[in-house]
């Protein structure tokens, strides 16, 4: 009987796992971490720059187009929803909005309001640039 008890505490000892082996794994854990986590904020962000450019090459596309079909500039980009040249407005993923965008007004002699469209996300790129000068 005395055996059967001393098993049964053997047993209940190596049930679980000491504080010195949680707080190792827990270290480890938190070592691979600091590892990945800067290299995943700065995918985040190349990605966004990657969207913001070719929402930006689409958008001027479609300016030009609109541009070729009616032979002036469009007054809003609403206009180029509206008409559908554009399925929505773009989204700046930078400036997290479809608001911030910064319009270029065509020269004297065109007509209309958009010649032109740039972010108004402040701050520069990854390589230097600004948002603006995209």
């Amino acid at each position: 009987m005395v055996r059967t008890m001393a098993r049964r505490a053997a047993k209940k000892r190596t049930a679980g796992f000491t504080l010195v082996e949680l707080l190792v794994v827990m270290a480890i854990i938190g070592m691979l971490l600091s590892l990945a986590l800067p290299r995943y904020y700065h995918a985040i962000d190349t990605s966004k720059e990657r969207v913001l450019a070719e929402n930006l090459r689409v958008t001027r596309d479609a300016i030009d187009k609109f541009y070729g079909d009616t032979g002036r500039y469009p007054e809003a980009l609403d206009e180029l929803v509206q008409k559908h040249y554009l399925r929505a407005l773009p989204f700046d993923p930078v400036a997290d909005s479809d608001s911030a965008w910064i319009i270029v007004p065509p020269e004297e002699q065109f007509t209309g309001n958009v010649y032109d469209i740039k972010s108004g996300a402040p701050g520069p790129s990854h390589d230097g640039k600004a948002f603006g000068d995209m």
